[in-house]
């Protein structure tokens, strides 16, 4: 007996996994030892949620496989050209996919629609200039969290009344390997700094150095911005092929998912439900 548990208490209700009734398409019965594979493939936040991907895949595959079967498609198998070949059975359903499947493509008109309405997804990065002193100490660590924070304001105290004696605070007190150039990072653009440390960069006018200590993972950094370069808006000409291929993409998806929706329709399914089905049917 648990002795921390009074006799006769009520046990804590334990949360079992539950599985639906049997997954079958038009009779043929998907196991469950075939569902259980197949979860490996689908990433999700529980294991109802993996369970329920899993057989929707397979519920997919079965109703293709069907479909091939009665419009007796044959088709030879592709290589991926990186080593991959298709099964007999892949490349009979992507010949299905590929005869059924109407997928109209992006025109002109309709990649410069797209290119006007997300223009701020077409721009060359931001690059900045920057240089930092960082004062090491580890995140879980809150007494040497708050001695780096002191040093390091004192340090930014320092430097706001003689700012030439960055580089050699930094051969000084930076636990960065930069500090041997003085604490130069050279050219950073955004996505290759910590998120705290690329918002504190926006945050400098060029020539200064940041008012606080920037706090990340690593530690606490005095952060001086030397330049900033902004980036310029792409010309249509150089992304129209990505946006075309994002927009066939898109519409390839939703008009396989309608094909899916309608051959779910005419079929008998049991344990799985197709209606909320995403996904290529053709990887």
């Amino acid at each position: 007996m648990n002795p921390a548990q009074p006799t006769g208490a009520p046990r804590p209700a334990r949360r079992r996994f539950t599985r639906p009734e049997p997954v079958s398409v038009n009779g043929k019965v998907i196991s469950n030892a075939e569902i259980s594979r197949e979860t490996q493939h689908h990433e999700a936040a529980d294991p109802d949620r993996a369970w329920s991907l899993a057989a929707q895949a397979l519920a997919i595959r079965e109703l293709l496989s069907q479909e091939v079967e009665r419009l007796g498609i044959e088709a030879e198998p592709l290589d991926d050209g990186e080593g991959r070949r298709e099964t007999p059975q892949e490349a009979r359903m992507r010949a299905l996919i590929e005869r059924e499947v109407a997928v109209p493509r992006a025109d002109e008109a309709a990649c410069r629609r797209y290119y006007a309405a997300n223009i701020r997804r077409f721009r060359s990065p931001d690059l900045f200039e920057a240089a930092h002193i960082l004062v090491a100490a580890a995140p879980d660590d809150s007494d040497a969290r708050d001695r780096a924070r002191a040093v390091a304001t004192a340090l930014i105290a320092d430097l706001v009344v003689d700012a030439a004696g960055f580089a050699a605070a930094a051969e000084a007190h930076s636990a960065c390997p930069s500090a041997r150039q003085g604490g130069l990072l050279g050219q950073v653009s955004a996505g290759q700094t910590v998120p705290e440390f690329e918002a504190a960069l926006r945050d400098i006018v060029p020539g200064g150095i940041h008012s606080r200590p920037v706090e990340t993972r690593y530690g606490l950094h005095i952060v001086r911005l030397d330049r900033r370069i902004d980036g310029d808006v792409l010309p249509f000409d150089l992304v129209r092929d990505r946006i075309a291929g994002y927009l066939d993409e898109s519409v390839r998806r939703r008009a396989q998912q309608q094909y899916v929706s309608i051959l779910a329709g005419r079929a008998r399914l049991t344990g799985v439900d197709l209606a909320a089905a995403r996904g290529p049917l053709v990887q």
